[in-house]
């Protein structure tokens, strides 16, 4: 029943004053006002009664349902199945190995290297090694984003999309243009799905920058809609060109031929059945702009379903050799200068499925690094179609295996010795083993510790039973350990001729131990390790030497796992959670991270101290560990002073240790620590300042909240759409 406040009086206005009328219009007013609040309060009331009947019904839906389930799992039936139900699930993982079976010796070249390289993984690391491999390959995939996910649906609407006044900006934008270059845009074609194709065409022509030519080339296609389609457009517009080629040569000679009939001077790659935003060319010619001097441009990318919905936004960093080297981040959408893809000659025949991978290694080893230039939009929706790699990485194992080829020729071109590998528990995604220089460098592993003799016991002793590289001295710090089971156990090791213990009584200085023992370290190469580390792969120093031994690479970490494998450190991200945090922290094991990163060798800002392989000379060149920071972010700074001297700091997961974290030191987070560590904090802010906001390895797109999970959407961005 609706609630009133009482009659309204009735008053003769005409004996009021000017104010006192005023006064009553005004409670009037008030009155309407309440009323009609206390008609919404009434509403909602009701419709909070209706949701608490409707709540306690569920209630006893579900109950009842789950009355059912357990009535079910105790009946004959559920019982009698069992073995049924068990079958199903052998059937699916016998499926699943015969798939990775079929597909490693299609990349290895017969089943017999395919038992060669399991004996070799089972002699390395033993059945825990094939069991790791086992769960990566029932974890395929799970680095994309959910292709049902929701909430980019929602990101797309209120960041991405081009509202009347983004149009308008991007009018503005494009008239204030000093370069308006031509982009050729080259699309191999072959019996084309004739909507896809329409499409493709159509989303080129809808662009906001009108100075572009699509050349297309049919590579002799035997269904007749294709011809239909391209005759047709190239009638309606006349920056439409294509080429009829009188056989099929696959992708590589099909790209050639559209790249012979253009002329702009930037090439854009697009594919046959994907789609570009309308402002994706505006936006390339920003950053031609930005960057006049730069020779290759790319983008973010998402994909699109059969649906037509956009999902697994791919945001990606910025330039990142080592991780191109393992993903082709650089496709989708790729834009070159054309005169340096034809100074390396176009698409080269026999890298069919990584053709754009190979042109852009290409192009790149001539380009160099600083002329790579990185547009963090999504500015291509990649088609997921049966047969598409945006799939499914392991829908065309030819295009890995070209892959594999497209690097290892890389590597012979710019003289580096290296393997390239490839192994479905990683699907598309390649490891390169870099060679340990001849002969091998000494390596100083600098460990200090303070007393906690069980963990620095299990340290060393996982150093010398598991490690399999043997140029190596330990250099033991001891910060005033005190107890004599501690004292006993340096007193066994100083006998060992390449164990040094040396002691430092100073108070707690992470910084200032590790300078002191690299005074007197005899390595070429140093290795901070802390105590609380225990190897788990034999070959980790092998792999970390042979990174660090490159020409330009600074510090490289390793991946750090807690003991109930999730991952501790997966590299560091710059600005994440405030001054810096781990990158896929308590991943779980067997998983691939965000887009396979959490798999692959990849340039980061940072790495962990924890486990930190590094030349010696570098280490002195930038002064070591800057000793104002005595336990916290002095790892950071010092890798930041790295980068700032021109190397490229390295994250491996193929160099695996446990890392029972920080155990003999206790909490930075206890009232005695905490004011020193909030010194530390405001130490890095004002050092580093903006440096702090934005890592080249993370992307504007992504949040660097630590209450969500690295790689979630960032509410907003940190770039607008048009930045």
């Amino acid at each position: 029943m609706k609630t009133d406040l009482g009659p309204k009086p009735e008053l003769a206005e005409h004996e009021l004053s000017q104010d006192e009328r005023t006064t009553l219009v005004n409670l009037r007013a008030q009155v309407d006002t309440a009323n009609t609040r206390i008609a919404n309060l009434e509403a909602e009331l009701t419709k909070a009664k209706a949701e608490v009947r409707a709540s306690s019904t569920l209630q006893a839906r579900l109950a009842r349902a789950n009355a059912d389930v357990r009535a079910l799992r105790n009946s004959t039936s559920w019982r009698v199945t069992a073995p049924l139900r068990s079958a199903s699930r052998v059937v699916v993982v016998l499926r699943l190995a015969l798939q990775s079976v079929r597909l490693q010796s299609q990349a290895r070249g017969g089943l017999g290297n395919v038992f060669r390289h399991y004996t070799a993984i089972l002699r390395k690391e033993g059945w825990q090694g094939i069991r790791r491999r086992v769960q990566r390959v029932s974890n395929a995939g799970v680095g994309d984003a959910n292709l049902n996910d929701g909430s980019y649906d929602a990101w797309i609407e209120q960041y991405d999309s081009l509202t009347s006044e983004r149009l308008a900006h991007a009018r503005d934008l494009m008239s204030a243009f000093e370069l308006t270059p031509l982009i050729s845009v080259i699309v191999p074609a072959y019996n084309s799905d004739e909507q896809f194709l329409t499409d493709m065409i159509q989303s080129v022509k809808d662009q906001l920058y009108p100075n572009w030519e699509l050349c297309i080339a049919d590579d002799h296609s035997s269904a007749p809609q294709v011809r239909t389609v391209l005759e047709r457009e190239m009638a309606r517009d006349s920056r439409i060109k294509v080429v009829f080629r009188e056989q099929n040569g696959h992708i590589s000679e099909s790209s050639n031929s559209a790249l012979a009939i253009a002329q702009g001077e930037y090439i854009a790659l697009l594919d046959h059945d994907d789609l570009l935003p309308r402002h994706a060319l505006m936006m390339v010619v920003r950053y031609i702009n930005r960057h006049p001097d730069a020779s290759m441009f790319y983008s973010d990318e998402d994909k699109l379903t059969p649906y037509g919905q956009r999902v697994s936004p791919y945001f990606k960093s910025d330039w990142n050799p080592e991780l191109f080297l393992t993903q082709n981040m650089f496709s989708h959408l790729g834009v070159f200068r054309s005169a340096i893809v034809r100074a390396v000659g176009g698409f080269r025949r026999g890298f069919e499925g990584s053709q754009d991978h190979d042109l852009a290694l290409r192009c790149a080893e001539i380009a160099g690094a600083d002329k790579i230039v990185h547009i963090p939009h999504v500015l291509y929706h990649w088609r997921i179609s049966p047969g598409s790699t945006a799939g499914s990485g392991s829908e065309k194992p030819y295009a890995v295996i070209a892959g594999v080829k497209a690097v290892e020729e890389h590597f012979s071109r710019t003289r580096v010795n290296a393997v390239v590998e490839q192994s479905f528990d990683q699907l598309s995604l390649l490891r390169v083993r870099y060679a340990v220089p001849v002969p091998a460098p000494l390596v100083s592993i600098l460990i200090p510790t303070r007393d906690g003799v069980d963990l620095l016991r299990q340290c060393i002793g996982s150093v010398i039973a598991k490690t399999s590289y043997t140029q190596y001295e330990i250099i033991v710090i001891d910060n005033g350990s005190e107890k004599p089971e501690t004292l006993a156990y340096f007193e066994h090791i100083k006998d060992a001729s390449n164990i040094r213990v040396l002691r430092d009584d100073s108070p707690f200085n992470f910084s200032a131990l590790n300078n002191h023992a690299a005074v007197k370290a005899k390595g070429e190469y140093l290795c901070l390790l802390n105590n609380d580390i225990e190897v788990i792969t034999p070959d980790w120093l092998e792999e970390m030497v042979g990174i660090a031994s490159q020409p330009g690479n600074g510090a490289v970490g390793a991946a750090l796992w807690y003991p109930n494998d999730t991952l501790q450190h997966g590299g560091v991200l710059i600005g994440l959670g405030g001054v810096a945090g781990h990158m896929h922290s308590n991943l779980i094991r067997g998983h691939f991270g965000y887009f396979g990163r959490a798999a692959v060798t990849q340039n980061l800002s940072a790495v962990t101290a924890a486990c930190l392989v590094i030349r010696k000379s570098i280490y002195d060149e930038v002064g070591g560990l800057d000793e104002r920071l005595a336990v916290a972010f002095n790892d950071v700074d010092f890798c930041l002073r790295v980068r700032d001297a021109g190397y490229r700091n390295v994250w491996t997961p193929h160099a695996e240790l446990y890392h029972h974290e920080s155990a003999t030191r206790g909490s930075d987070m206890l009232p005695e620590k905490y004011e020193r560590f909030v010194k530390e904090v405001r130490w890095m802010e004002a050092q580093w300042g903006e440096a702090l906001s934005f890592d080249p390895a993370y992307n504007p797109n992504l949040d660097t909240n630590t209450a969500v999970a690295p790689f979630s959407l960032a509410h907003p961005p940190r770039i607008d759409m048009l930045d």
